[in-house]
């Protein structure tokens, strides 16, 4: 890693750059006058990455004020050599890691390797001779640590969907294979599968395709009321660790207890929060999880996403794919399945190698990170951010619907606008790159590895100046509609 962060490789700069149902009414505080939630500190009171200075340590003074509290803070954070690990536009702000992480700089001369040498010359001697048979479980125990598990629990293969497939039909089907055990005492057959109620839409298509193949009814819940819906009845649970949308981070502990104690199985989807923050799977007793690779990861686009079968479960796991990589003798190629050992039940096909390798390689920024580390960069950037949007943007021009206490926020901040879709595109064209939900939220992504002070200082102000702009030409056309009608 020490050779990766002195890499002095051409290209290396600065950063480019509706509320979802159930997400609480303290996610809807105006930007300009939100207060941080009651126990959490407020913007300017976060405390500091060890050795940084906390966002308020410097007093403010108008944009001059902000922008040199940006500086400080960016000359005293642990995590800002990482950014020269990645290849980022000089003079803009790439705030979409939410949706596609930045390019690690040293993957594309990985990648070159693959192909010309591991592909171009060994060819299929590659499978055993470079380590591409082995890649989904061994990639698997690298992202391990980040969402905290053990070795042996974690492997990669597949779309986030169809792992989300696997996951909730294999925990139904454990859920009957515990019964048919005798665990349940013979109470009610656990004819029910809950849904997070604010999912992102492909988890929840997913869902009602499990709850049919597998004879269940699907009951939408929102995340926080999960605890009181789960019960007897209940064979799995599919929620979202953090709101694509809003960024409001559910309680994966205390869901995943409740959960738990009902006798019914917990599955995560953790798209948004995988390397963002603490997971800590194994700590918290979950069952089943799934996450992308191309988002907190940087993986690329359409990286493999990842499967957790919690190791008291492998045996019984029973993949609704199985394929013949998750064969325990695939060469042998007989008519019957049999399932090998351990979370390599997770993959189906043959993987895709070069997504899969090019994965591997941008993993490497990771050695030596904390997560907790990145964690605390994240709420420092967003508490930060939106001090700045409250000191540009007029009062009641945005809606900030992302929580404002910490325990119940991702690495996300997402601002209600009427004129979200022009605002957005001015921000991108000024190169502050952020995202549209439709109709009215933009997302703007903190990904700690590469985000600094400086860009969430720059984005409000070029947020607050695009945002005046927006409103004085609907302003004018405006006056022009009413003119012409009189």
């Amino acid at each position: 890693m020490s050779e990766l962060l002195h890499d002095e490789t051409e290209g290396a700069g600065t950063g480019r750059g509706g509320t979802a149902a159930g997400a609480g009414a303290d996610a809807e505080a105006r930007v300009s006058g939100a207060a941080a939630t009651e126990g959490a500190p407020a913007a300017g009171d976060v405390p500091a990455t060890e050795g940084a200075p906390a966002a308020g340590d410097v007093p403010a003074a108008g944009d001059g004020g902000l922008a040199a509290r940006a500086a400080a803070l960016d000359a005293a954070d642990p995590l800002a050599k990482r950014r020269e690990l990645f290849a980022l536009d000089d003079g803009a702000v790439y705030l979409d890691g939410n949706s596609l992480g930045a390019l690690p700089r040293h993957v594309p001369a990985r990648m070159a390797q693959v192909i010309a040498h591991e592909w171009g010359e060994l060819r299929i001697r590659s499978w055993g001779e470079s380590g591409w048979w082995t890649a989904p479980e061994r990639i698997g125990d690298r992202i391990a640590p980040l969402v905290g598990a053990a070795p042996g629990q974690v492997v990669v293969g597949d779309s986030t969907s169809v792992n989300v497939l696997k996951a909730l039909v294999g925990a139904v089907r454990l859920a009957d294979a515990y019964a048919g055990e005798g665990r349940d005492g013979g109470g009610p057959v656990r004819d029910e599968i809950l849904v997070d109620a604010t999912t992102f839409p492909t988890d929840g298509y997913i869902a009602e395709s499990a709850a049919r193949m597998t004879g269940r009814r699907l009951v939408p819940v929102a995340p926080g009321d999960v605890p009181d819906a789960v019960g007897p009845r209940t064979a799995a649970v599919l929620v979202n660790h953090v709101d694509y949308r809003t960024g409001r981070l559910h309680d994966l502990p205390g869901v995943t207890a409740a959960v738990r104690d009902a006798g019914a199985l917990a599955v995560w989807d953790l798209c948004h929060s995988a390397g963002a923050l603490p997971v800590d799977l194994d700590a918290n007793g979950v069952d089943l999880a799934v996450g992308c690779t191309y988002k907190y990861l940087n993986g690329g686009p359409g990286a493999p996403a990842f499967l957790y079968v919690a190791e008291r479960h492998q045996a019984r796991f029973d993949s609704p794919l199985p394929g013949w990589n998750s064969h325990a003798d695939p060469f042998a190629m007989t008519p019957g399945y049999a399932a090998v050992d351990g979370a390599r039940r997770g993959r189906v096909g043959t993987p895709d190698i070069l997504s899969m390798l090019a994965l591997e390689s941008a993993l490497d920024v990771w050695d030596g990170v904390a997560v907790g580390e990145v964690r605390a960069k994240s709420l420092a950037l967003t508490d930060f951010f939106l001090e700045c949007v409250r000191a540009y943007v007029p009062e009641g021009r945005l809606t900030c619907l992302t929580p404002a206490a910490h325990a119940e926020r991702g690495s996300q901040v997402a601002l209600s606008c009427p004129d979200a879709s022009a605002v957005m595109e001015r921000l991108i064209e000024r190169g502050v790159v952020g995202d549209l939900r439709r109709p009215d939220v933009l997302r703007f992504g903190f990904t700690p590895l590469y985000v600094g002070y400086a860009d969430a200082e720059r984005a409000a102000r070029v947020l607050a100046e695009v945002c005046a702009e927006v409103a004085a030409e609907g302003s004018t056309e405006r006056s022009t509609e009413v003119s012409a009608a009189r």
